[in-house]
C-alpha cells in the first residue's frame, strides 16, 4: 500500500537554531592569538599582514580599518599601503613585487574593488601564491579544485567551519550553492565537494530555482540580492548559510536629520520566514561576516609558519 507524506507546515516546526558566527569567530581569534603568542615566544616569529588600498572607497576604508584592528588584536603586525585612486597600474604592480620579495611580509591583501583602469585579475595574479591570504590566485584556486592543500578564500572557509560546527560530518549531504562568483560561490562548491557532499551550483539563470533550493539539506546563499530566498524555498530542517549583505531602506526606523530614510542590513534570505522552516540559519549581521576576517587571520598565520618551515598550529 502506497503511503503519502503530508507537507510540513511552518507551524509544525520549531524555530531554527540561530548560528552565532560572531561567537564562533571570537573563539577562533582567541585560538589564533594563542598560537601567535607561542610562535613568537618559541621561534621569534610575528606574522605580518600587508593590506593595499587604492582610492578612498568608504566601505573599503571600514573593512581595512577592521582588518587592521583585528590583526593587531591577534598579536600580528599589520601594515597599510594607501595609494591614490588614479595610481598607475604599473605602480601598484611594482608595490606588490616589493612585498613579494620582502621576507618580513607573510600575507598580502589588495582590497577590492579596484578603480576601473586597473586590471583586477592582473593584480591578483601578481601576488605570490604563498602570500595570497585571500586565496584568489589562480594557482591557489586550481589547487583547491584538485583537492590539494592550499590557501582557501576566507568567506567560504568561514561558512564551512560553521557548517561543520552545526552538522558535524557533511558526508552525503545534498548541498546547493546559490551564486557562482569566484570569491564565494565557486570555492564554496569546491569545499563542499571535498567534504563529500552532493553539490549543485545555482544562479540567476537556473530554471525553477525555488524547487532546486527545496532539495537541499545545506543551502548557501551568496547571490547578492536582498531576501531573494523565501521561507517556502527551504527544505524543512535544512541548514541555511546566508552570505549576503544588502542594505535596504527601513522606513520604520524613521529618517536621518537630513530627511533621508534610515536603512538596515539584510541577507539574501528572508530571515523571519526562513527561521520558521530551517533547522539552523545564520543571521545578517552576526553570521558569516565575522568569520571572514577571523579566517583571514588564520590564513596569515598558516602562511607565516609555512614560509618559515615550522609546524602548523591546530587552528
Amino acid at each position: 500500500m502506497a503511503h503519502t507524506t503530508a507537507p510540513v507546515e511552518e507551524k509544525d516546526l520549531p524555530d531554527a537554531r540561530i548560528i552565532d558566527g560572531k561567537l564562533f569567530a571570537e573563539r577562533l581569534r582567541e585560538d589564533i592569538a594563542a598560537a601567535v603568542t607561542n610562535l613568537e615566544s618559541e621561534h621569534g616569529l610575528r606574522p605580518r599582514l600587508d593590506v593595499v588600498m587604492v582610492g578612498d572607497n568608504p566601505a573599503s576604508r571600514i573593512y581595512v580599518r577592521n582588518k587592521r584592528w583585528q590583526t593587531e588584536l591577534a598579536g600580528m603586525d599589520s601594515v597599510e599601503h594607501r595609494l591614490p585612486g588614479n595610481v598607475p597600474e604599473s605602480d601598484l604592480l611594482a608595490l606588490i613585487g616589493r612585498l613579494n620579495d620582502d621576507s618580513a611580509v607573510n600575507g598580502i591583501l589588495v582590497q577590492l574593488p579596484l578603480p576601473s583602469h586597473i586590471d583586477e585579475h592582473k593584480v591578483i595574479t601578481a601576488i605570490s601564491p604563498e602570500k595570497d591570504v585571500d586565496g584568489f590566485h589562480v594557482v591557489n584556486v586550481g589547487r583547491l579544485w584538485i583537492g590539494a592543500d592550499t590557501r582557501v578564500p576566507c568567506t567560504p572557509y568561514g561558512c564551512l567551519l560553521l557548517l561543520r560546527d552545526v552538522l558535524g560530518d557533511l558526508k552525503g549531504k545534498r548541498a546547493l550553492v546559490l551564486g557562482r562568483s569566484n570569491i564565494v560561490g565557486k570555492p564554496m562548491a569546491a569545499l563542499l565537494l571535498a567534504e563529500h557532499c552532493t553539490v549543485t551550483i545555482a544562479h540567476s539563470k537556473t530554471e525553477d530555482l525555488p524547487a532546486r533550493c527545496r532539495e537541499a539539506e545545506i543551502l548557501v546563499a551568496a547571490v547578492g540580492r536582498a531576501e531573494l530566498v523565501r521561507g517556502d524555498w527551504i527544505k524543512p530542517g535544512a541548514t541555511v548559510i546566508d552570505v549576503g549583505i544588502n542594505r535596504v531602506r527601513a522606513p520604520d526606523r524613521g529618517a536621518h536629520q537630513d530627511g533621508s530614510p534610515r536603512s538596515r542590513l539584510v541577507g539574501d534570505v528572508a530571515f523571519d520566514e526562513a527561521r520558521r522552516v530551517a533547522g539552523a540559519i545564520t543571521p545578517v549581521p552576526g553570521g558569516v561576516g565575522p568569520m571572514t576576517i577571523a579566517c583571514l587571520l588564520r590564513n596569515t598565520l598558516i602562511a607565516a609558519v609555512r614560509q618559515n618551515g615550522l609546524p602548523e598550529p591546530a587552528v
